[in-house]
């Protein structure tokens, strides 16, 4: 009976009151501690890096107290400088908090070098797509006698042959050389293997 006398006295309810308000005092001091610790309510806008190269991108980010790691290159992009940034993560505009790290994409030097099939004696409807697929080019086309039509006879690239294997920068421009069906194998048949005339022939 006594302790049910005291819940019930203004002196339990006094205390109790003076408890949950002292609760909610911690609690607000806890919060404000928590987001002065994790800078919560700082916020530093992530600027548009693309197109600039990584001088510029360590001058900005440093002023705003953020990092930066390069990935892997992409594929080259003609429309932006060499080694300019292409990409990053998170975007521009977006808000992070300080000392976040920024994610970049570079633009590599040039075009990746690819190699050359072996397109010889293919046909040219075959050489052509095959070339294309590849990021290449074609250029001029031009004929010398073969018996095979639109054979490809050889592959060219600034007036140099080239061979299968050889690798060549993407975008580059092949010209081929193609068989005019004319019937003859790679030019005139050599004197020697003419058949000799029966004027030729010597008299017994």
């Amino acid at each position: 009976m006594g302790l049910i006398r005291f819940i019930f006295s203004k002196t339990f309810l006094i205390q109790l009151v003076l408890a949950a308000i002292a609760v909610v005092i911690i609690a607000f001091f806890a919060m404000q501690w928590l987001d002065y610790s994790t800078n919560q309510d700082q916020r530093i806008e992530v600027p548009d890096l693309s197109k600039a190269s990584l001088d510029v991108v360590d001058g900005k980010l440093e002023e705003l107290d953020l990092r930066y790691e390069i990935l892997d290159s992409a594929n080259f992009n003609p429309d932006y400088p060499r080694y300019s940034v292409i990409e990053q993560v998170p975007r521009a505009g977006q808000f992070v908090k300080e000392e976040r790290k920024i994610y970049l994409t570079l633009n590599p030097s040039g075009y990746r070098k690819v190699v050359i099939p072996d397109l010889i004696r293919r046909t040219r409807r075959q050489a052509e797509p095959t070339l294309r697929s590849l990021g290449f080019e074609i250029g001029d086309i031009t004929y010398k006698p073969d018996i095979a039509e639109d054979a490809v006879l050889e592959l060219r690239h600034k007036g140099k042959e080239l061979k299968p294997g050889d690798k060549l920068m993407k975008t580059s421009k092949i010209d081929l050389v193609l068989g005019d069906g004319s019937g003859r194998y790679n030019g005139d048949l050599d004197d020697d293997n003419e058949e000799e005339s029966p004027a030729d022939e010597i008299e017994l």
